[in-house]
């Protein structure tokens, strides 16, 4: 990177003298092939999820989340009802568009339209969703809207640094490791530290690509298995979703 330097002679960041504070994430659905994600209804959907999470009678969706498992339904849907008001965190659900069912959530949150900055959280996929192509759709569908539709500079994702699934996952859709906030919080009585991802807007043509040429209908055979797994498209891309 070429350095900048100001009139004293010192080292600084690169010029961005165009640089406008970014529109905050509108609530209207983003459409893919495999799935629709939209933000949360609990009318409309809190079934739907709350049915999906049983399928995982352990709870181990729910280890590296502050708050659940939720086993009556009364309780998810008042939990689901008070998270979903606002706009930071701004929840989405992803409906699978076979079943039109909703078997999952990810979350817009700690939004800085100043700085242009913006973390995906909250994920929760249930087991029907997990391990298929709507799974990594929704994923690009909510890059997609950040950099192309809102313009924004940055994307982030951070995980308790002992979830190894969420580092992979991470790490397999194109974020790069930034390093370990030690002792960064505290969560259902115990420490956590947490691992920092992120995806820049310059990353993001070249991300962009390779995730098309996966979601092309050409690389899915007549019974929806992908011909081609993204990490044969190139470094930064694999397996979210091998079948």
């Amino acid at each position: 990177m070429a350095e900048h330097l100001n009139q004293l002679g010192q080292p600084i960041g690169f010029p961005l003298p165009h640089w406008t504070p970014r529109p905050r994430p509108p609530r209207y659905a983003m459409e893919g092939r495999f799935c629709v994600v939209e933000p949360v209804d609990p009318a409309r959907h809190a079934a739907d999820l709350h049915a999906a999470y049983r399928l995982d009678e352990e709870g181990r969706n729910w280890t590296y989340l502050p708050y659940g498992p939720f086993s009556r339904f009364d309780d998810f849907r008042d939990w689901l009802e008070k998270e979903s008001v606002g706009d930071d965190p701004l929840r989405h659900v992803i409906i699978d568009r076979l079943s039109g069912r909703a078997l999952g959530v990810a979350s817009y949150m700690r939004i800085d339209p100043a700085a242009g900055v913006i973390e995906v959280g909250g994920i929760n996929y249930a087991a029907p969703l997990q391990r298929t192509p709507a799974a990594t759709e929704a994923m690009y569908l909510m890059m997609r809207r950040i950099f192309d539709e809102l313009g924004y500079r940055r994307y982030e994702w951070k995980c308790d640094a002992l979830n190894g699934p969420s580092r992979a996952a991470a790490q397999r859709l194109g974020f790069r490791y930034e390093g370990m906030f030690r002792q960064a919080t505290v969560y259902k009585a115990r420490n956590r530290d947490t691992c920092w991802f992120s995806i820049l807007d310059s990353e993001w043509p070249g991300l962009k690509s390779k995730f098309e040429r996966w979601l092309d209908p050409a690389n899915f055979d007549a019974t929806g298995r992908q011909r081609q797994s993204l990490s044969r498209l190139g470094s930064g891309l694999a397996r979210l979703a091998d079948q």
